[in-house]
């Protein structure tokens, strides 16, 4: 892992993200999970929405 540059006159912040009750205990159990069994857990992934609009935009000449 290497360290980032920043640009000139631009200072990266990385704040913690919040996380909810569920997530906690998620990771929670996919640990007790991956220690017990040494199976991975993965977390399913949301779908994007797509808008209205981009479908108007595409269904239109």
């Amino acid at each position: 892992m290497t360290l980032g540059i920043e640009p000139k006159g631009v200072d990266l912040v990385v704040e913690p993200t919040k996380r909810s009750k569920e997530d906690i205990e998620l990771v929670s159990k996919a640990i007790a999970l991956y220690k017990a069994t040494g199976e991975i857990t993965r977390a399913p992934i949301p779908k994007a929405k797509q808008t209205k609009v981009l479908k108007e935009l595409i269904t239109k000449p």
